[in-house]
């Protein structure tokens, strides 16, 4: 079953509308090869729907979180958004900050954390941020032209 079938199935079964601008919005997400900011996906919406307010992009993107449709991870620059990966346990990413290339991280550091208290962890997030072996070097040529 190809990933957009999965997805407005899952829509479905949730009790949410698959409506034209949820699957406009998921195609979008299906066809970018990287992550994408609200406000991209509120220019690119627009475009096909003039009268779509940014409200309504929000709210969509919240609904397809809450649906582990798409993740959320916060970079330097603001929070963006991509298809959830197709990992299937828990896990977490190593994220790189040129091309964002996101590689899963087979390991969750929280297995040997040690919690301070009677602190309850009931969930987290832990995401890596660097330079894939592809933009290493032309990362190390940026800092040495700033400097």
């Amino acid at each position: 079953m190809g990933a957009m079938q999965d997805i407005m199935q899952r829509m479905s079964r949730s009790g949410l509308r698959i409506t034209e601008q949820r699957k406009t919005m998921v195609k979008l997400f299906d066809g970018a090869s990287g992550y994408l900011t609200p406000k991209e996906v509120y220019e690119r919406m627009q475009r096909e729907y003039p009268g779509l307010s940014f409200d309504t992009v929000y709210r969509n993107l919240r609904l397809l979180l809450d649906l582990d449709v798409v993740e959320q991870i916060m970079f330097e620059d603001g929070v963006k958004f991509k298809l959830s990966c197709e990992e299937q346990h828990h896990h977490h990413h190593m994220i790189c900050l040129n091309c964002e290339k996101t590689l899963p991280l087979r390991f969750c550091p929280m297995t040997e954390a040690e919690v301070p208290g009677d602190f309850e962890v009931v969930r987290h997030k832990f995401e890596v941020f660097g330079y894939c072996g592809d933009c290493k070097e032309a990362a190390v040529a940026a800092a040495t032209e700033t400097r």
